[in-house]
Formats: C-alpha cells, structure tokens, sequence
C-alpha cells in the first residue's frame, strides 16, 4: 500500500532531526523548537491552539481575542524610538503620530537577545570570533555593499582580527590606527561587529551590559550618517544605534532619548556635551569610545572637548583612534588620551603608516673602527633625552662576533652586568638616569621581540634597505613614540641612496652627508 502525505512527511522531519542532531552546527532542543514553530508559521501549518496555549488575558486584551498577537500599531513602535533621533537629512519624512507612540516593547529586545544566545551558544571563550561576529559582517555586507558580495569588508580581515583581539582580550588594549585620517567602511564594519560580538558574550556569561556601550565621536553631521548607516543593519540583531548632531534640534533629540535605549551612540563633540550637560543621556558608563579622526578633531579646536569626554566616563574604557600621523601635536594628544597599554594597527601597508610617530636618526661614523665610541656617545645622548626614565634599547649587530664585541667594550665602570645566559644584556647606571641595553645579532632577530622596545641602535646597517625596513616597522608598536637610530659608514654607500628616499618619505630629516653621497 502507498504511503501517503503525512507519513512521508513524518519521515522526511526524522531525517532531517537525526541530520541536524549529527551536525557539528546541532542547536539545543529550546532553539529548535523556535525554529520549527516559525517553519510551520510560515508554512500556514501552525496549529490552532499555538498562539494560545501560553497566553493570558491583558488589559488591552481582556477576553484574549488576539491570543497574545500584536496589533500592527504596537508592531510599528519598536521604529518609533529610533526615527525620533535620526537626523532630519538621514528619515525626511517622519510619521505625525511617531511623539504619541509608547516606547519599544520588550518582546523585540528578546527575541533579539535569543538570536544572539543562539549564535555564540557553543563559544563563551575569547580565542577566536564567534559566529554571531561574521553574522553582523554579513548582515553589514548584504545592505551596505551588497554589489561586490562583501570582497571589500571581508577583504580586511586580518587588521579586523587584530582589532578585535586587541578589544575582546580579558584585559583589553587601546588601538591607534595609523592608516588614515578617518576610519573606512571596512573598519568601521569590523569596529562595530566587534562591539556587537563582546555585548554578546558578555551577556551569554551574564553580565550586564551597559547602554550606551560603544561611543563613536565624529567630526561633522555627513560622518555621523556615513557611519550611521553601517550600524543600521544590525538593528534586527538587537544592536540599536542614534546619531546626535547639530543636524537636528536638541528638543527632538531629548524626546527621542527618552524613548530608548541605544547600543551604540555616534555623536560629534558638542552635540553631545550639550545632552549631557542637560542629563538628556548618561555616558558614565560607555565601554568602548571611537575617535574617528583625530587630525579633524584638532583643527576644528575641539580638543578640549574631547578631554571633557573622557573625564566624564567613569568605567574601564577601551579606547581606539584612526588619525593621520603626520602631525607630531596628534602623538602628544594621543599620548594623553590612551592611559594604558596600546596596539598600533595599519590597514595601509605603506612604510611611513607602519612606522609612524617612529624618530629615525642616522649617524655618521667615518671608520668600522670607532663604531664602538659612536655607539657609546649615542647612549650618552638617549640617557640626557630620557632624564629621570628607565630606557629600554636594543643594539642591533652584525653578527653574534660584533654582538659580543659590543658587550665587552661597552661594559665599564659604570655598567653593572644584568643576569643573562649570553651575556648580552646589561643596565647602564649614572646619575642622569637608567638604561636597559640589550645587544643581539641579526640572526637572532627572528627571537626577539622587538615590539617591547622604545628604542633599538642599529649599530651595523645590513646590506638590505627591507631588512632595515623590518625593524622600523617591528619598533615600539605598544607605545605611540619610538626612536630607531643607526650608524652609516663609508662601507654602507651601496643603500646611501634607498636610505635617504625612505626617511623622505617618511617625512624625516635625511642627513646632509647622506644628501651629498646620494647625488654623487
């Protein structure tokens, strides 16, 4: 006898539970239950008594007619906060009755909620992205870039991952990104997801996440919306996002406030010290502050300002900034803006953006034989540069022979020998200050860590300029200033030429003897 209709539907739904049982993307009963209540909703197969089983009388509702469905006008109010804030230039039209609706119903933040549980179920750790990260980047990717399939944000996935190690880590580091003057669509992509990504976590572990958790402080009311329009896809994730700028009237931005709770805030500097001033939002507790860029930021004049931002958040706060380094007064404000530890990142691959706020000297030595005095008068002139500051430094040597040649002659009367297995190391003393000197061969280079130090003195520049270029690049990324300093012999005029275009482009004074020995 034939099987009919409903006995082969019974069997295809077993199939499919022992295939979704045996996958390594199995959900847990309570997810696939919601799953398939809304396959069979969709498929108009829902059972009569579903909608009514778990549901009560209410005042709205009092002989429970709608078994516990919403009415199209309470659909529309979870809209209504957010079109309430949004620039007039971002939603034109606004909705005559959006002051009279009541705030947004809690249902659309559970379900919102679940939808994050559910994509970062498996994975409460901080070793690698979980799924609901890539979910924001693609959700990103469908509405802003839907045209190239998102090759161009997924295309910068190596500096997104490093930011957001940088920010997810148990005790995270503030970034400064180098790259360019502002942050680009692929970054501030990245930025958001990952704020998104640790607000999901955080409430998978049970914490209380504060609103607003991320501050993004634009420069104009154009930036505001560019990036507006990044954090509006994730919207239906949970993830709500205002804009604050002079673009709107303050009142229309009070009453908005007053009817939600924002995620993510991108505001410009004075907007929001004015809501602040009149209590309008609480920015106490903000986890995450973005300053997208800083070069703007100084030749508007608002400096300040940005100084009074930060004293007003009283949390733990990670702090990153996007900025232009080709002005040294954004190093001293960065410097006083980041407290704690730094990662410097690039998404361009350019030498002067890797290198930046990074001081190159080179010095002139006319022989290999007074190198060794050369090295020491150029310690002399970091420990008068670094008075009262313990200095860490690393001299860079040919080989492991010049390596301990350096370490023997320079350790005189007033060195002490520092426990090293190679004798390498050792700490200059003098009343002037404190120096760390560690000495190694670039063969050994692949070992060390060279991001540690503030300073490195190549004292044997190799035969290579990308060699050179490599410990530019590697110097002091966990702090915003560096020094690197070399010595050029006659022996190194085969690179004069190579070396002096590198420190032009990288905006350095090339010396006059490199000047002459590259014309000639």
């Amino acid at each position: 006898m034939a099987k009919g209709d409903d006995a082969l539907a019974r069997k295809r739904n077993r199939v499919r539970r022992k295939r979704l049982r045996s996958s390594e993307n199995a959900v847990s009963a309570r997810v696939a239950a919601i799953i398939a209540s809304k396959r069979r909703r969709k498929s108009g197969k829902r059972r009569g008594c579903e909608g009514m089983c778990f549901s009560l009388p209410t005042p709205d509702d009092p002989f429970n007619e709608r078994h516990g469905k919403k009415h199209k006008d309470e659909e529309a109010t979870d809209d209504t906060a957010d079109a309430a804030v949004v620039a007039k230039d971002d939603n034109p039209k606004k909705d005559p009755n959006t002051k009279k609706q009541p705030p947004a119903k809690a249902g659309t933040k559970t379900k919102s909620k679940a939808i994050r549980e559910q994509a970062t179920e498996t994975e409460v750790d901080f070793d690698r992205p979980s799924k609901f990260l890539v979910v924001c980047l693609n959700a990103i990717r469908d509405a802003v870039a839907p045209e190239d399939g998102g090759g161009s944000i997924h295309g910068a996935g190596d500096w997104g991952v490093e930011l957001w190690r940088c920010c997810s880590a148990p005790a995270p580091s503030d970034v400064l990104d180098t790259g360019g003057s502002c942050a680009t669509v692929e970054q501030t992509a990245w930025l958001v997801s990952t704020a998104c990504d640790i607000i999901a976590r955080k409430e998978r572990l049970g914490m209380v996440v504060s609103c607003p958790f991320l501050l993004h402080l634009v420069p104009s009311q154009e930036k505001a919306a560019r990036v507006r329009s990044i954090c509006k896809p994730l919207k239906p994730l949970g993830i709500h996002s205002v804009s604050l700028h002079p673009g709107a009237s303050i009142e229309h931005q009070i009453s908005g406030l007053k009817t939600c709770e924002p995620e993510f805030l991108i505001a410009t500097p004075e907007r929001l010290l004015e809501l602040v001033s009149l209590k309008a939002i609480d920015i106490s507790g903000v986890s995450m502050m973005v300053i997208d860029g800083l070069q703007y930021f100084l030749d508007l004049s608002v400096s300040d300002k940005i100084f009074s931002i930060r004293d007003a958040i009283s949390s733990i706060l990670q702090i990153t900034i996007f900025t232009d380094p080709s002005d040294q007064s954004v190093a001293s404000m960065a410097k006083n803006l980041l407290r704690g530890r730094i990662t410097k990142l690039s998404i361009n691959d350019s030498v002067s953006s890797r290198s930046a706020f990074v001081t190159q000297s080179v010095h002139f030595c006319p022989s290999e034989e007074l190198k060794t005095s050369k090295v020491k008068e150029i310690l002399e002139q970091i420990l008068q540069s670094h008075a009262k500051k313990s200095s860490k430094v690393l001299l860079v040597a040919a080989n492991k022979k010049n390596a301990q040649h350096l370490s023997s002659s320079l350790k005189l009367g007033n060195c002490t020998v520092t426990d090293d297995s190679h004798g390498n190391s050792f700490t200059i003393c003098s009343s002037v200050g404190l120096m760390n000197v560690h000495v190694k061969d670039r063969e050994n280079m692949a070992m060390t860590d060279i991001e540690e130090f503030e300073t490195v003195l190549v004292v044997d520049l190799p035969p290579s300029v990308d060699e050179y270029v490599e410990i530019l690049t590697g110097v002091a990324r966990q702090t915003i200033g560096g020094e690197v300093h070399s010595i050029f012999c006659n022996t190194d005029a085969p690179v004069a030429k190579l070396l002096a275009e590198l420190l032009a482009n990288s905006s350095q004074v090339v010396p006059e003897f490199l000047q002459k020995m590259e014309s000639s």
